[in-house]
């Protein structure tokens, strides 16, 4: 009878001691896109490594509807950290666009991937310039997409007026393989021309534009919600080196996340990346600190920013932590 009490009550003890330890660790949720996308496979590979490598927390994933689902999450406090392009980050933190009147404070953890938004035409159409492009029949990006609104406001900054043609990418890729259309502006992947650009270029040569110097310079000062980038040279056989503007897909997190806390996941993720790179390959050879710091576009939380300082980074004015 007393051996019956006392591994009862033993029992009892081990179940409060791990109902105990559960309820120690802090609980966080992360907002990441349509379980169809390539990116929610991403944040799967990142819950594994937060839950796996960093004490104290148990992480979940929440499909949502990406970017500004995501910043609405955090702004009610309903998600700690999720997915949000860094053009649309800069708007909700600043108060612009679809965010006026009601901003959002989210802070930048890593930036993951960079998409270049490449201007693609057909060789055969004369058109060596940006400012070429005047009253030129030109795909701006996808119906709907943040290529088709990024590429406007562009043009817009830059004084170009294109002849817009909207459509699908299919409608797109035929109208340019048959010379409808001179061109299109397409999101790369990394450094690389996608897949349908690369189609178009099988039969039909191709030229990718480039920004002048003047023209970055134009960008970096009056569109910050925005990066400058430089492709090398290779995006596809035969393109030489050119530059152009891109967003990032970053991590951002509710501002009064723990900066410890926020410390050890960004580590964590810095010092892991092989599990990213199997579950999305542009992560591949990515220097994830250096584009963070590179491509970002709001304060960095003061979690990440001690990260990145202990590694011997500079942090650029504009990513530096706000109070």
């Amino acid at each position: 009878m007393k051996k019956t009490l006392f591994t009862a009550v033993a029992t009892s003890l081990a179940m409060f001691a791990a109902t105990t330890a559960v309820q120690a660790q802090e609980r966080l949720l992360i907002g990441s896109t349509s379980s169809s996308s390539s990116h929610y496979g991403y944040f799967v590979a990142v819950n594994q490594i937060l839950n796996n490598q960093v004490d104290g927390i148990s992480s979940s994933v929440a499909e949502t509807g990406a970017t500004v689902d995501n910043l609405r999450r955090l702004s009610r406090g309903q998600i700690d950290l999720g997915l949000v392009t860094t053009n649309t980050g800069y708007h909700a933190y600043d108060g612009q666009g679809d965010f006026e009147g009601r901003p959002v404070d989210s802070r930048l953890l890593w930036v993951y991937t960079v998409a270049p938004q490449n201007v693609v035409m057909r060789e055969d159409a004369g058109v060596t310039t940006l400012e070429g492009l005047e009253g030129v029949r030109l795909n701006p990006g996808i119906t709907g997409s943040a290529t088709e609104s990024t590429t406007e406001a562009v043009m817009n900054t830059l004084g170009i007026s294109p002849d817009y043609v909207r459509g699908s990418t299919t409608d797109v890729v035929d109208s340019i393989k048959d010379g409808r259309i001179a061109g299109y502006v397409k999101s790369g992947v990394g450094n690389r021309l996608d897949g349908s650009t690369l189609d178009i270029a099988t039969f039909t040569p191709i030229e990718v534009l480039s920004l002048s110097d003047e023209q970055a310079a134009t960008l970096r000062e009056q569109m910050p919600d925005l990066a400058v980038v430089d492709i090398p040279e290779g995006a596809a056989d035969g393109v030489p080196a050119y530059t152009t503007w891109a967003f990032g897909v970053a991590v951002h997190a509710h501002p009064d996340l723990d900066e410890e806390t926020v410390y050890q996941i960004v580590k964590a993720v810095m010092e892991n990346p092989e599990p990213q790179a199997n579950a999305f390959a542009a992560v591949k050879g990515a220097d994830l600190a250096r584009m963070t710091l590179e491509v970002g576009t709001v304060p960095l939380h003061a979690g990440a920013a001690r990260y990145y300082e202990e590694q011997g980074m500079e942090i650029p004015d504009a990513l530096q932590p706000a109070e």
